[in-house]
């Protein structure tokens, strides 16, 4: 079995994860009645912006270092590690939405996770100059 078809969907997962926050802000928007260009309203509109806004933040980071883990370490943990982040998210933005002192849990999931990761690409790219 080629591992590319599991690496594409943990691409594809955190993606989707991505754009369900944005719809999530969407729906906030609508049922608060908050117009853009406002970024704030209430504090429930508040929690869905800041989920948004903080996995835009975290998946700038992890897509690379998800890829580059792929391509210069070991696909297999690496994709068993976006499957983490995933999951890490998805806790993390239910979490936040109920109350924002229970976003600890996934955020720290998500936040190993790439941080594995780093290491793993890093690692694996000085390996490959050597």
């Amino acid at each position: 079995m080629t591992i590319a078809p599991l690496v594409g969907l943990i691409t594809l997962l955190a993606v989707v994860t991505f754009q369900a926050t944005a719809m999530q802000v969407g729906r906030a928007r609508m049922r608060y009645g908050v117009k853009p260009p406002l970024m704030s309203g209430p504090p429930a509109f508040e929690r869905a912006m800041r989920v948004q806004q903080n996995t835009l933040e975290q998946i700038v980071v992890f897509l690379p270092a998800f890829w580059l883990a792929v391509l210069f370490s070991n696909a297999t943990a690496a994709s068993a590690l976006g499957a983490v982040w995933v999951l890490g998210r998805v806790l993390y933005a239910v979490g936040y939405l109920r109350a924002p002192e229970q976003r600890g849990l996934g955020f720290a999931i998500s936040f190993i996770a790439t941080t594995v990761l780093l290491v793993m690409a890093l690692v694996g790219s000085v390996m490959r100059l050597l």
